[in-house]
């Protein structure tokens, strides 16, 4: 980036601390990366360098890249394959434990593909906390080489875990024949082969980054598990290099019934687990917390704990809606993410907006907060936030890292243009996404990838369709004839009492 400037001309902007309603046409200077000047500056600026990359947006709409919070890069190709699954079986047909072990052009090419659809959908941050199982380091070095590539920012971090996932989901163990227990597993399972953490901090975290966009994160999969010694490993590395980690939690009754059961200490609370263990705090982001307690929500706001909303997964996995309301008032910072690819099935953070403020609304029949200006700051400084990156990203201001998304305004959903931030959420589906800027260089132009030969780049993904479909077609006949034990322990999981309902029954 050393000596590259673009000269942002002429937009309709969303400047940082001004309205999000109404936006005020400014010129936007971006220099080696950052934003330097905004105005009457940056024209001046740009004026004296003849030789400054001039982009147009006469005619656009110029808001901050958004972030994807949580997002999982390790099955984008399953989109579309399946319909409405509780979480637990979902896992077994969609999560990388159950495959068998992926080629290095796969795993390129699926994170390619995430990537472009996050680009498109005006997201030019992801934190992709993703699963490579059995590991392998050229499969890591797969994912950070497309992230490179194609110009997206990501920060990754490994999901790990060191208890198998049939230990974690309530009557599994006594539900199924033992004859079965080997084929059931969960988000991560233990790699018994290699110690990932080190792996990680001697590999990554003790040498600076040979990537200009890629920064890390920590991702423990879940904390039921991972026993207390992998959490204190965390929070040392946490602290050491000054890491967010990201980590689901309550995502569904399920794992909500599991913290009951296994938790006793802990009055059957998760959050509560993890603040005898030191992992509470601003590094710290939840994600789902669909089934969050009152007085865990008001632990989160006291300890700056940061908690990532995913409607989409939620909604189809059957795991409920999540407290928004009650976390907006207690002041948590939420962060938005559009999860995994099979379960979301699109990485389209506008759907993801738009939910978010939906189910807010029908969450209190008598609040009438108004939830486009929340839904917006969630997927953009709520998610700088979450990756520990508040004073670069999310906002347009001199200092901040050159991310910009460009909307068409003539395009029918933003005529006319009565607020900016209510359209953005309530009307754009990804359409007015015109052009993407990441790091001050154009990465979508016109709706197209600027960085890469895109029509290449699809040849290649569907190269390696052929061999992933095959596989889960085996893994979906295997899961089929589980079914009785998995519809079982289902049944029992919903019968159980933990102290609340998040699923929409009406009673």
């Amino acid at each position: 980036m050393a000596g590259f400037s673009l000269f942002v001309r002429n937009g309709l902007a969303l400047l940082d601390g001004q309205s999000p309603h109404t936006p005020v046409r400014a010129d936007i200077l971006i220099s080696d990366g950052v934003i330097t000047a905004i105005g009457g500056e940056a024209k001046t600026m740009a004026d004296a360098r003849p030789d400054i990359a001039v982009l147009d947006a006469a005619g656009r709409l110029v808001t901050p890249g958004f972030i994807n919070a949580h997002y999982h890069s390790h099955d984008t190709l399953a989109k579309g394959l399946l319909e409405q699954k509780p979480l637990e079986t979902w896992r077994l047909l969609a999560l990388p434990p159950q495959y068998p072990k992926r080629s290095r052009e796969e795993i390129k090419a699926r994170t390619l593909l995430g990537a472009l659809e996050c680009l498109r959908s005006g997201m030019t941050t992801v934190q992709d906390m993703v699963t490579l199982y059995p590991f392998d380091e050229e499969h890591l070095d797969a994912v950070l080489e497309a992230y490179d590539e194609i110009g997206l920012r990501a920060v990754v971090a490994l999901q790990y875990a060191d208890i198998k996932g049939i230990e974690t989901i309530p009557f599994w163990k006594e539900v199924f024949p033992k004859e079965l227990h080997g084929q059931l597993s969960t988000a991560a399972e233990p790699d018994a082969r290699i110690d990932q953490l080190a792996y990680f901090e001697d590999t990554f975290l003790k040498t600076p980054s040979r990537f200009e966009r890629i920064s890390w994160a920590l991702g423990p999969s879940a904390p039921e598990r991972c026993t207390s010694k992998l959490v204190e490993r965390t929070v040392r590395l946490s602290e050491t290099y000054n890491l967010p980690i990201f980590t689901h939690i309550y995502e569904s009754k399920g794992m909500a019934l599991q913290a009951r059961l296994e938790y006793p200490e802990h009055g059957g609370s998760l959050i509560r687990r993890l603040q005898a263990e030191g992992l509470l705090g601003p590094r710290l982001n939840l994600a789902h917390s669909v089934w969050l307690q009152d007085q865990e929500i008001a632990l989160l706001a006291e300890t700056g704990t940061n908690v990532v909303i995913n409607p989409l997964s939620n909604m189809k996995l059957k795991s409920g809606i999540p407290p928004i309301l009650e976390l907006e008032r207690a002041g948590v910072s939420l962060a938005l993410g559009c999860d995994n690819c099979s379960c979301s099935d699109a990485q389209n953070i506008f759907q993801a907006m738009k939910l978010f403020g939906l189910m807010a609304h029908i969450s209190d029949a008598h609040d009438q907060t108004p939830q486009a200006e929340a839904a917006y700051a969630a997927a953009t400084t709520g998610g700088a936030h979450a990756v520990n990156r508040d004073a670069d990203l999310g906002r347009i201001r001199p200092g901040a890292r050159g991310d910009l998304v460009l909307f068409d305004l003539s395009d029918p959903s933003y005529v006319p243009l009565n607020s900016a931030v209510r359209q953005i959420v309530y009307t754009e589906g990804g359409r007015g996404v015109h052009t993407v800027v990441v790091d001050g260089r154009v990465v979508i132009d016109g709706g197209r990838l600027a960085t890469m030969d895109q029509d290449r780049l699809l040849e290649q993904i569907m190269a390696v369709v052929p061999q992933f479909r095959s596989d889960y077609e085996a893994i979906e006949r295997r899961v089929e004839k589980l079914r009785p034990y998995l519809d079982e322990a289902h049944r029992r999981i919903w019968a159980a009492n933990v102290g609340g309902n998040r699923l929409f029954t009406g009673h």
